[in-house]
């Protein structure tokens, strides 16, 4: 499925901010439903350490620069995570 994606910083980008940010969404949402979970941020880094399956993926498929965009988009992701910490 991924072996015919263009090797793009751009795509790794997309790939590393989409995915955890559905993952972050459903997390979010059982967390203000069930009130055992108000407090579970640690289901919001698992969301975001999905990045590592990815990563570790594209780099054995030698497309490195999508591996680059999804280690930036994970960075961007532990900012908007320390961001939210700060703030609480």
């Amino acid at each position: 499925m991924f072996k015919n994606l263009q090797n793009s910083v751009f795509i790794g980008l997309g790939i590393g901010v989409v995915v955890p940010g559905a993952l972050v969404c459903i997390i979010w949402y059982f967390m203000h439903r069930y009130v055992f979970l108000a407090k579970a941020d640690l289901l919001l880094i698992g969301a975001i350490a999905v990045n590592a399956i990815f990563m570790h993926y594209f780099f054995n498929q030698n497309k490195e620069q999508i591996g680059r965009g999804i280690i930036s988009a994970t960075f961007l992701w532990a900012f908007l995570f320390f961001f939210y910490k700060i703030n609480q």
